[in-house]
């Protein structure tokens, strides 16, 4: 992209304005380096990138990037055998922090979300992150903000103890020696200081031979001498040697931690990468959400299409948005009206949102806007009058336009203000028809301001030109800096002469002399404003409705397929669970029948083997089907009759036949569902009549107590005795029984419990109250 035309739209000031948003110099110096691109798949998948963040910071709250920073100098070190301190050492475990915590929560979010990744290039990137959290745990353990920790290693940990120890003993030597009365007249100071990193005392400089030791200072007037006394000079030496010996151990665990480092420098740059991306997408979503930008769509054709677009660098609050677009075949735009009336303004606003688009910014306008992916934008704004190359307005002009129609391509932007502008009227509306027409055939996309009349008539006599203006408002005297698509400028002239107060009769005679074909053409511009006034609205209003009508429609079938996935999903896992109780049912049937064939046969209880086989028939019956529809046979012909019950094969329930509609298809009643089902379906089954209940009849009934006395038994041999003694409570119509456990240990009353709690003919348990034996016993509730 030309850098002239960057600097003449002021790109540097929006690069300016999202590099203050990123948090990192990662972020800052991928901002600096921001550049409009020109590669149709390159432009397309930066926008996408950008959306994707600005979606999510518009949505949710992501977590702070401060802290990380640029590590790739101290990973090259470390490669190279170089030692990184404990600073260099935290820029990495905050790097890794950083990286660890975004990550968390962009998969903490997919996971809130049932849907599909909304986010594919920002979900690859997460993916690319390396895992570094052994690293970020080594340096964790070893490293505080400033230095290592006492506990980095062991012989570090007692070497600055054995500092700290000798250190106590120096200052309570020291305190001894300020503190003396004797000596407060000969000290200047009572406090003990540090010279030359050994601990001094403040000495007077009279009393200099009372105290033996070594001067290591003297106060700038020279009364003052910082004497390390003898006493102490060996113990300071020691902490000397002891210094030496920590800056050993320390140099020896900070390579420990740099080689770590080195092993997984390819790692730590792929963050480094990543996350520095994320900051610079994250400072463009800032900025996007401050200007409320929206994504544009990209075309492979040339199109332009910017519905209330609005130049980023003025205020929000009093910038008028106007609409720019290259509709149907038009190549070339001629924009005319007053000056001051945001012609020029309409240009840099044009050349700037496409830039932004091309370097992955979002742009200041209403969504649904289009744009074609140009290879370069050329501009022709201002005035570049040049002293020193002694150029006059009009040749520098002009030395400008001949370089921009010697570089255009057919796949080029070119923005012209003022053409022809600074020479003789006549010649420079022709030199400006000129230009225009070949710029025409060039290909190029052209958008033009002027002031020569000429040039409002240049788009009825060429293909693919458009005229345009800035509307003026002759009430206040003063532009609406409102654009009008498709409408010429026309002369306010007349208007305003009336209204600042030019008489009648002067302004009458004017308009005779001008022509009726002028009067009747301004006329005509005039209801021409009007209407495309009118329809730009009712475009705008109708683009917004579509929009939020395919918007409501996306919605609705998301929740659609939403809705049918949860209910086939809740469906199956409803039969499941159903199935399950069941198999469970039918399990505890088995052992109820096996009991009562036992007891039938042990005590004769009068129970009939077919009654016990129909009853768990019954209960099998009500097994779901797991498909709702089956491919089966029917096996049974009989005649279907209304009243009949029949089995509905294809889809494995029980039914109730209520009409026949002719000999092919009958109407059957499945639950609370009718159908219209094929006779080749049904299956005729047997209609179940009520059964009376049968009484089994109970005997030695008195034999059995309400309560049972486990005590002396053991464990096992309590558990059996405790089964054949609910089964014969059960019999016996007892609705609660006494367990007498004792109190012991309370191994039998756990086990009594626990065994009574999974029990299928308890209902529920509880202690007994003091009156009925307290701990002791268990008070079982039967079904």
């Amino acid at each position: 992209m030309r850098l002239k035309s960057l600097d003449v739209l002021e790109f540097d000031k929006i690069v300016s304005k999202v590099e203050n948003e990123a948090v990192s110099d990662l972020g800052q110096e991928k901002a600096r380096a921001l550049q409009p691109q020109t590669d149709f798949a390159t432009v397309e998948f930066q926008m996408n990138e950008t959306d994707e963040i600005s979606q999510m910071y518009n949505k949710l709250r992501l977590p702070s990037l401060t802290g990380i920073t640029k590590i790739s100098p101290f990973i090259r070190r470390a490669e190279i055998g170089g030692v990184l301190n404990v600073a260099e050492l935290n820029n990495i475990k905050r790097l890794i922090q950083v990286q660890n915590q975004f990550k968390t929560f962009y998969f903490n979010m997919l996971e809130d979300d049932e849907d599909v990744i909304h986010y594919p290039i920002l979900h690859e990137r997460m993916r690319q992150l390396p895992v570094l959290t052994d690293l970020y745990h080594t340096i964790h353990e070893k490293c505080d903000a400033h230095e290592l920790y006492d506990s980095a290693s062991y012989k570090l940990q007692g070497i600055r103890s054995r500092i700290s120890s000798i250190n106590q003993r120096i200052r309570q030597h020291l305190d001894k020696v300020v503190k003396s009365h004797s000596n407060q007249k000969k000290l200047s100071d009572s406090i003990v200081t540090v010279r030359n990193d050994r601990n001094v005392i403040p000495v007077k400089a009279e009393y200099r031979q009372d105290f033996k030791g070594i001067v290591h200072d003297q106060s700038s007037s020279g009364q003052t001498l910082y004497i390390e006394p003898s006493s102490i000079v060996e113990m300071n030496n020691q902490i000397s040697r002891l210094r030496n010996d920590e800056a050993v151990e320390v140099e020896r665990i900070l390579t420990e931690l740099t080689a770590e480092v080195a092993q997984v420098a390819e790692d730590c740059l792929t963050s480094e990468t990543i996350m520095g991306q994320i900051d610079f997408l994250v400072a463009k979503a800032r900025y996007a959400h401050k200007i409320k930008a929206t994504k544009p769509e990209f075309t492979k054709d040339r199109s332009i299409y910017l519905p209330k677009a609005f130049h980023p660098l003025l205020d929000q609050e009093t910038v008028v948005p106007n609409t720019i677009e290259f509709i149907d075949d038009i190549e070339t735009v001629i924009i005319t009206g007053p000056n001051t009336g945001g012609k020029t303004v309409t240009l840099k606003t044009l050349g700037l949102i496409i830039i932004m688009a091309q370097s992955g910014l979002l742009i200041p306008t209403l969504d649904g806007s289009k744009l074609g992916v140009f290879e370069n934008v050329y501009c022709d704004i201002g005035d570049e009058q040049s002293i020193e190359q002694s150029l006059s307005t009009f040749s520098s002009h002009m030395k400008n336009i001949v370089s921009i129609l010697e570089e255009a391509t057919p796949n080029s932007l070119i923005l012209f203000d003022e053409l022809g502008a600074g020479t003789d009227p006549s010649e420079g509306a022709a030199l400006a028809m000129s230009i225009l027409d070949y710029v025409k055939d060039i290909g190029s996309l052209v958008m033009a301001t002027t002031h020569y009349p000429e040039l409002k008539a240049y788009s009825y006599s060429r293909e693919g030109v458009m005229n345009a203006s800035v509307e003026f408002d002759v009430n206040t005297l003063s532009p609406t800096y409102k654009l009008l698509m498709g409408v010429p400028g026309r002369s306010n002239a007349f208007d305003i002469s009336k209204k600042l107060g030019l008489g009648m009769r002067i302004i009458s005679k004017a308009k005779t002399m001008i022509g009726q074909d002028e009067q009747e053409i301004n006329h005509m511009i005039a209801s021409l404003e009007k209407n495309s006034k009118r329809v730009e609205n009712q475009r705008i209003e109708l683009d917004r409705l579509l929009r939020e009508a395919q918007s409501t429609h996306d919605e609705l079938t998301h929740q659609y397929n939403k809705f049918k996935n949860q209910e086939k999903h809740m469906m199956a896992e409803a039969q499941d669970k159903a199935n399950q109780k069941i198999k469970t049912a039918t399990r505890e049937a088995d052992e109820i029948l096996k009991e009562l064939r036992e007891m039938r046969d042990q005590k004769g209880a009068d129970v009939k083997e077919h009654e016990l086989i129909d009853k768990k028939k019954a209960l099998e019956d009500q097994y779901e089907e797991k498909s709702i529809k089956k491919d089966v046979k029917k096996k049974k012909w009989d005649a279907i009759r209304v009243g009949d019950e029949v089995k509905v094969l294809t889809y494995g329930q029980k039914g109730s036949v209520i009409e026949l509609v002719d000999s092919e298809e009958a109407v059957v009643q499945m639950g609370i569902i009718k159908m219209k089902l094929p006779l080749k379906d049904l299956e005729k089954t047997k209609k179940e009549k009520p059964q009376p209940q049968r009484m089994v009849k109970r005997h030695n009934r008195q034999n059995v107590k309400m309560e049972l006395d486990l005590r002396g038994y053991r464990y096992e041999e309590a558990l059996v005795e405790l089964d054949q003694y609910l089964d014969q409570a059960v019999l016996s119509n007892y609705e609660q029984v006494y367990i007498i456990h004792g109190k012991g240990t309370g191994a039998l009353q756990k086990g009594v419990q626990k065994h009574l709690k999974r029990h299928k003919s308890v209902s529920s348990y509880r202690n007994g109250m003091p009156s009925e034996g307290g701990f002791g016993v268990t008070v079982a509730q039967l079904k």
